[in-house]
């Protein structure tokens, strides 16, 4: 907050937004208001351009999408003074696809994304696996030890509150209610209909396809729900951070704008609560684990590009032959380095066919590419190739 006015901590409910941001308002001089509470409420959407005013010194107002019209009032107020950090907001819906928001606090407000604890913060270390892939040294990383129980990894997520239950029954008590909250309270708020009924059976829908390409057709037709209706909810369900698309990659981009996305949900235990799956299950069912894997290792991805330096952007990639590349990084300069996800704890020559031709079609743009599995050893699979165990993924 050292030179933006406006600073927004925006994420799904329950990441730790409100906790950090009532840590930050502790400071001296700072206020502290949340929009959970009902009279603040009534006051900031009934008058928010008086409630702005009176505020003075730097102020923390917490789930800021619920009074969308303090936006226009903190414009105003930002555009009279600008100086760095006053205005500390949390959001637990994405203010950038609401209607009128995203113009608002245009070059006024920076956005620091917040996510579930990844695995890295988890084991108490720092990732830098992204790193590793453009400077070259991912096939210097350490070999490490795979003993852990992925699946239980999986289906405990990466929620605060979920990780700390120690049973599936009180763990699952807790999704319920997490899901309950937020399809009943906050959807319904951007919403503002109740006709909502068909989102948690659509949610379960496409948690079972997590990680598969999106294919709005077969989607509305198993959810039994017109196209219209199932793009709007699509929508509603990225906004409020429980689902978003992985969006194709291809060297023309134009074409990126057309591809099919990958759907994923934001956190592998919220996607094995929602089809009714515990470790046991996911161990005996490949196929299925291997979806969350790449579900977990995408979300992982996302976390570690949000501190990512240069900016890094994520995709996924579909050859002319079919074969595809889970995830393709980025950076502005045009460089790019792939991931594949492999659920086993061995790798033969095929597994790289898809990096292989995403290498030679690029030459010299191409910097990395690994192939990420169950098993212990860092093996060189060719130029630029090479087999990753997961847990490299967030290890320093």
């Amino acid at each position: 907050m050292v030179d933006t006015p406006v600073v927004l901590l925006n994420g799904a409910r329950q990441t730790g937004k409100t906790t950090l941001a009532q840590e930050l308002a502790t400071a001296p001089g700072f206020q502290y208001f949340t929009l959970d509470d009902a009279a603040t409420l009534g006051l900031a959407a009934g008058d928010p351009t008086g409630f702005i005013r009176n505020l003075a010194g730097p102020v923390v107002i917490d789930e800021i999408q619920k009074a969308p019209a303090l936006f226009p009032a903190i414009k105003l107020a930002v555009d009279k003074d600008r100086r760095p950090g006053r205005f500390l907001l949390t959001g637990s819906a994405n203010v950038m696809t609401l209607p009128r928001l995203s113009e608002s606090l245009a070059g006024r407000m920076e956005i620091i994304p917040l996510f579930p604890f990844s695995a890295g913060e988890l084991a108490g270390q720092r990732e830098s696996f992204v790193k590793r892939l453009f400077d070259g040294s991912v096939g210097q990383a350490m070999e490490v030890s795979t003993r852990e129980d992925l699946a239980a990894r999986l289906v405990g997520g990466g929620f605060p509150e979920a990780i700390q239950r120690t049973t599936d029954e009180r763990r699952g008590a807790w999704f319920a209610s997490y899901i309950s909250t937020i399809l009943q309270r906050d959807v319904r708020d951007l919403a503002r209909v109740d006709g909502l009924y068909a989102l948690p059976n659509l949610l379960k829908l496409l948690a079972a396809r997590t990680s598969g390409l999106l294919n709005l057709a077969d989607v509305s037709r198993d959810a039994g729900l017109p196209h219209t209706t199932l793009t709007r909810y699509l929508a509603l369900l990225e906004t409020v951070f429980l689902v978003h698309r992985l969006p194709a990659w291809s060297p023309n981009l134009g074409k990126r704008l057309v591809k099919a996305a990958k759907l994923h949900l934001v956190d592998t235990g919220l996607a094995c609560h929602l089809i009714g799956t515990d470790a046991r299950r996911l161990n005996d069912d490949r196929p299925l684990l291997g979806r969350m894997l790449e579900t977990f290792v995408v979300g992982e991805l996302r976390k570690q590009l949000s501190w990512t330096h240069p900016r890094t952007t994520i995709f996924h990639f579909r050859t002319a032959t079919g074969s595809e590349v889970d995830v393709v990084l980025e950076k502005p300069d045009g460089s790019v380095a792939g991931v594949e996800v492999k659920a086993g704890a061995t790798a033969n020559p095929s597994d790289f066919t898809a990096l292989r031709e995403l290498r030679e079609e690029l030459g010299k743009k191409f910097i990395a590419g690994v192939v990420l599995y169950t098993g212990d050893k860092l093996i060189p699979f060719g130029d630029k190739l090479w087999l990753v165990p997961l847990p490299v993924l967030w290890k320093e």
